[in-house]
């Protein structure tokens, strides 16, 4: 198959000819779904030159041990020494003043001065690799020998919104492309009628839209949300992506009519990336009708699967229902999903009863999500990556029944996609304050999250304003000791 550009020469073809030459609108979609498939078979390589489809399946720069991911963001920043970094030595200690300098610029200032504070959670030891987990989570404990906790990582930045873009895109000052267009800017997607980025129910504040904006990476690597932090995610749907006005055939109409004025103005353009973004984004949703509904609705799963979620439990149900969609449209072939748990670990102030209620929350749900992908084959290249945008202090607030924001030291973990299993990595000091041993920078979480994708986070870059970015900025180093 072959298409000729206007000046008869072959070499010069883009996206831009394409449509000029086929005039056919959406019409089209079945014979551009054959050519960018005939494209797909000859494996652009990563960070090629993008044509005719920005979401193309691309060949990673190396074998991946993951295909996809799945990130469970625990928005407000869960407290470490009440969940997963068990310390001994705070017990002790509780109540007397911390034993060493805090860090010169904290985010509540003077009202972050108060003295150790012990967990007033329970820890015990959990499965073969004798993790120690908090009462809090029973659930996950269950699991934690399928689990890779990392104790040692850190950040900069002790605000909520800083430390949210920090996360998501590697900068905390600017506004950059989160770590999820990164990824489909990458890789593409494995399903042509599904976004390769999707984010259920996300957060409204501290960053907002840029926590999952493609920003200057081509339009079509921006997160697809469902929902709204505002919004269960029973009620969360894509926007728009029904039309109930008008059928099929109506619908096919007006979506000629747009692509016809849209190819008028391309036609005068030398570029115009946010016009093709929108052509990419008409053709997507076009086919989404078809495919979407059906991965958004549980009627094929049975009851047994809905309990192992928690959907059928009241306080589980909504990120039960979250965690379940995300297995499901990363199944189909979606690259990263994220799940958000928005806005309730920022206790500052009654401490024991906040983080029991948001724990209850999450715990089955996160644990049934595990066993289920566990039980499918499909975790061994999935990587699920637990966390918030940093930790909690070690000494009190709140009448000592709360504690500040702690971006120095912090845990997360992950599983499966090539993550060691039953590990625990790095450490922060006794009290849990500063990470210490095998320090993880957040860019180095993330090299090692694309390195596990089959990306170079080196090579993975996009010329903007006369530089080339990456998600690392110059930083990162894969961490390799966390590695199967």
């Amino acid at each position: 198959m072959t298409f000729e550009c206007e000046n008869g020469n072959n070499n010069g073809f883009n996206r831009r000819s394409m449509l000029k030459s086929a005039a056919v609108g959406f019409g089209g979609l079945a014979l551009q779904s054959l050519f960018a498939d005939q494209v797909s078979a000859m494996a652009l390589p990563s960070g090629a030159k993008e044509s005719l489809n920005p979401l193309i399946e691309k060949i990673p720069h190396f074998a991946p041990s993951a295909k996809r991911v799945i990130f469970l963001f625990m928005h407000g920043g869960p407290a470490q020494m009440d969940t997963f970094d068990y310390k001994p030595q705070l017990q002790k200690d509780d109540n007397k003043p911390m034993p060493f300098a805090g860090p010169r610029v904290t985010f509540a200032g003077k009202n972050s001065l108060g003295k150790l504070l012990g967990s007033p959670f329970k820890f015990k030891q959990y499965g073969e690799c004798g993790k120690w987990v908090s009462s809090l989570f029973p659930h996950v404990g269950s699991v934690v020998d399928d689990l890779c906790f990392v104790h040692s990582l850190h950040g900069s930045n002790p605000a909520h919104g800083g430390a949210l873009m920090m996360i998501h895109t590697g900068s905390d000052v600017f506004v950059r492309p989160s770590m999820g267009s990164w990824i489909s800017y990458g890789l593409g997607t494995e399903n042509q009628s599904l976004p390769s980025f999707i984010t259920i129910c996300p957060t409204l504040g501290h960053g907002g839209v840029g926590n999952y904006s493609s920003s200057f990476l081509p339009a079509a690597h921006h997160g697809t949300a469902i929902g709204h932090a505002g919004v269960q995610a029973k009620n969360s749907t894509i926007d728009h992506l029904t039309q109930k006005k008008y059928k099929s055939k109506a619908q096919k109409k007006q979506l000629d009519f747009l692509k016809h004025m849209h190819q008028k103005q391309l036609n005068k353009a030398v570029s115009d990336q946010a016009l093709e973004g929108r052509i990419q984004s008409f053709e997507l949703a076009f086919k989404m009708q078809m495919e979407a509904p059906e991965v958004l609705d549980f009627k094929q799963e049975s009851d047994a699967v809905k309990k192992l979620y928690g959907i059928d439990e009241k306080k589980t149900e909504n990120f039960g229902t979250q965690c379940l969609m995300a297995r499901r449209l990363s199944e189909k072939g979606v690259r990263f999903v994220q799940c958000t748990h928005s806005y309730k670990w920022d206790q500052h102030g009654n401490l024991k009863n906040g983080h029991t209620k948001n724990a209850a929350e999450v715990d089955k749900p996160i644990a049934g999500l595990i066993k289920d992908l566990k039980s499918r084959g499909s975790l061994d290249d999935t990587l699920v990556i637990w966390g918030g945008e940093f930790g909690r202090t070690s000494i009190s607030q709140g009448g000592r029944d709360g504690r500040d924001h702690n971006p120095h030291g912090f845990t997360w973990f992950l599983a499966g996609g090539g993550s060691k299993p039953g590990m625990s990595y790095g450490a922060t000091d006794e009290y849990g304050y500063y990470a210490t041993e095998n320090k993880v920078h957040v860019h180095d979480m993330h090299a090692t999250i694309l390195h596990m994708m089959g990306l170079n986070h080196e090579k993975l870059t996009y010329k903007h304003t006369g530089r080339d970015f990456r998600l690392t900025d110059v930083a990162g180093t894969v961490v390799k000791d966390i590695l199967i």
